[in-house]
């Protein structure tokens, strides 16, 4: 019988390994090409809603956004208000390294924020302290942006604990 359940098993890791994700080279030949340092550049304004593990929608958001950059170095600050009344901000520090990918820090980020473009889309993976009921929480974000115009970009977030879900953010960012 032990030996039934860890072949079932084992076919159950196989299958769920064998289930693939969005690649970033998906989206290699796709336009416009998603350029940080264009689209994050002067007044933004982006809206968002946070859904619960199971998809159930647990906060709103609005975000006001001013980025600016110099050189291969640039600044997004973002002052986000949620439907409950917290207020927060965040202040992104960016570089844009040689090989064309990033690199970005913040107050709340643990190390190091990297990610990389390809055609319209960009993948970006770190990990980020979430104060809830008094206690910090450290998650991994996989934050997938994908440019729609020159003007318009959408984001998709999943965010993860131990490797299992825990959430999810939709974002839509305008320039203004």
């Amino acid at each position: 019988m032990k030996k039934i359940i860890l072949l079932g098993l084992s076919c159950l890791v196989l299958l769920l390994g064998g289930c693939g994700s969005a690649s970033l080279e998906d989206y290699r030949d796709t336009s416009p090409a998603l350029h940080l340092d264009q689209f994050f550049d002067g007044k933004l304004k982006a809206y968002g809603i946070v859904l619960d593990r199971s998809g159930t929608l647990i906060r709103r958001f609005e975000v006001d956004l001013l980025a600016h950059w110099q050189g291969d170095s640039g600044e997004i600050k973002e002052w986000f208000v949620f439907d409950d009344g917290e207020r927060t901000t965040r202040t992104w520090q960016l570089t844009k390294l040689s090989d064309g990918s990033y690199q970005g820090s913040a107050e709340d980020v643990v190390g190091i924020a990297l990610g990389r473009t390809q055609g319209a889309a960009l993948f970006w993976q770190y990990q980020l302290e979430i104060p809830i009921d008094g206690e910090i929480y450290e998650v991994t974000l996989d934050d997938w942006m994908f440019l729609l115009d020159e003007k318009r970009l959408f984001n998709k977030t999943e965010m993860s604990k131990f490797g299992f879900k825990v959430g999810e953010v939709i974002l839509y960012i305008e320039k203004q």
